[in-house]
């Protein structure tokens, strides 16, 4: 501030110099003395008055020699400057300069006198004016400089408010390691997701992109556009609007699922939010939450087993024992028959009687002897429950219980069924291996006991299917000995 106080003052010193220096310059006493042998005694009087009036530090005119003909210190007067000589105003100019003389620091004007008639230059006069120092302008403007100190303070403190407050605003109120934070979670919580996430800005820019994203694309700058990563495919196109269900999108050989959410902020877009899924990822989760592995799989082994009986059959008829084919077909037809009419008598409902038969297939397949007990029934489905909460939750008993059978010598399974619009009670118990402490964790989501590549998520099914119709499950297990797991729904399900 100080400086900027200099500033302005050297700024109005030069103006009165230069403007005191023209003035007197003007005179035509001063430009009818200049150079005469007696010129000192009218201009010095001149030059003296004008100075005292003016207030400047000195006034002091030369001939064109260097000859003082004015000067403070009238001892100095007659005597030759010869450092003038070379001075821009003897080139007929004028001019402002500062210098450091024995007084201080001083603003200096210069402007060239000319003859009466403006056609000769006669001589250069210099007005100069010591500027004051630093401690005696702070002294002077003191309380000035309080005062803008103190309004510059308050103008500061209500502007620095203000940006604080509109800062707020711009980040929902967070303070920056809250902001931080939060962006970091986000980065988390998209790079642990299993599908591959996108997100664009208006204009088409990749802002984002986990790392299944830039896997699935081959995506491994740290910018680029739709166009640039998804050329020559259908998403290189401007995505604006909301995408209903999937679309297949084919990159490097390899099929995807993908789905666009247009972003909007303040009615404005703001871009897309992008999700690629992989295609056999996609149909095997399907399947599993679906229920149709489970019927292909009973397909399957229904489809196996008539093959082996049909070559066994086929075998017995080349080698004309038909008596015994004969039997043998009797003998499937009556085990079959025994088996289909009960589960007809039994379960009321197609698509459980053929889950049924499909697993009762299976288990011959596996070596896994399975009965479907006498007091079973079924002639409606509980409130809330449909044909494929049933197959799922029975599909899924039965294949963990023939699961956990197979490494013994003796297989059985025995499932119980009974239910009605108001009661469901379905129970499951094998002589398998067991499950080990803590028996709840296998309804936990990704959780397997099988050997072979599963996704932990059937029996977390059955569990979220009982919980959401206020049902309970219970498992009874010893390892080593078997497991029985039941699961009620309606009723007095306590």
């Amino acid at each position: 501030m100080i400086h900027n106080i200099a500033g302005a003052f050297e700024k109005e010193f030069g103006s009165r110099a230069i403007a005191i220096a023209r003035t007197v310059a003007q005179l035509e006493e001063v430009q009818t003395s200049v150079g005469t042998e007696k010129g000192f005694e009218v201009i010095q009087p001149i030059a003296e008055r004008i100075r005292l009036a003016t207030d400047v530090d000195y006034i002091v005119i030369f001939d064109m020699k260097g000859v003082r003909y004015s000067h403070p210190s009238e001892s100095k007067i007659g005597t030759v400057n010869e450092e003038i000589k070379n001075n821009e105003a003897y080139s007929q100019h004028e001019y402002i300069s500062k210098a450091i003389g024995v007084q201080g620091f001083s603003i200096r004007a210069f402007v060239p006198i000319m003859n009466p008639e403006a056609t000769k230059q006669v001589g250069v006069i210099t007005v100069g004016i010591i500027t004051p120092k630093w401690k005696s302008l702070v002294e002077e403007y003191q309380s000035d400089i309080f005062i803008a100190l103190f309004w510059g303070l308050c103008i500061g403190l209500v502007g620095s408010i203000f940006i604080a407050n509109h800062i707020k605003r711009q980040t929902l109120n967070l303070e920056p390691s809250e902001i931080a934070r939060i962006v970091e979670e986000r980065s988390a919580m998209m790079q642990a997701m299993d599908v591959g996430i996108l997100a664009t800005d208006g204009h088409g820019n990749i802002t984002y992109a986990n790392h299944l994203a830039r896997k699935y694309a081959h995506f491994f700058d740290k910018k680029g556009t739709l166009k640039e990563v998804f050329k020559d495919t259908w998403l290189a196109e401007e995505q604006s609007e909301k995408q209903e269900g999937y679309r297949p999108l084919s990159l490097f050989n390899q099929m995807y699922l993908v789905r666009i959410f247009p972003l909007k902020i303040r009615e404005k877009n703001a871009g897309s939010l992008i999700v690629i899924t992989d295609r056999k990822e996609a149909h095997t989760l399907a399947e599993e939450l679906t229920g149709v592995k489970t019927l292909v799989d009973t397909l399957r082994a229904q489809h196996h087993e008539f093959l082996n009986r049909l070559h066994s059959i086929a075998g017995l008829i080349q080698l004309n024992r038909n008596e015994e084919a004969v039997s043998l077909i009797l003998d499937e037809i009556t085990d079959e028959e025994s088996v289909f009419q009960k589960i007809k008598d039994k379960i009321h409902d197609y698509s459980i009687q053929g889950l049924l038969i499909g697993k009762f297939s299976r288990a011959k397949e596996l070596g896994v002897e399975l009965t479907l007990s006498d007091d079973s029934y079924l002639f409606d489905y509980v409130t809330g429950f449909s044909s494929g909460d049933l197959i799922t939750i029975i599909g899924n008993l039965l294949d963990n219980a023939m699961e956990a059978c197979l490494s013994k010598e003796e297989k059985f399974v025995d499932i119980l069924i009974q239910g009605d619009k108001h009661y469901l009670y379905i129970e499951v118990q094998d002589n398998g291996v067991g499950i080990p402490e803590p028996v709840e964790r296998i309804f936990d989501y990704g959780f397997t006991t099988k050997n072979k590549d599963g996704h932990g998520i059937g029996l977390a099914l059955v569990k979220q299917i009982v919980d959401s119709n206020h049902g309970k499950i219970k498992v009874f297990s010893e390892p080593g000995v078997g497991t029985t797991i039941i699961v009620k729904v309606g009723g007095n399900v306590s």
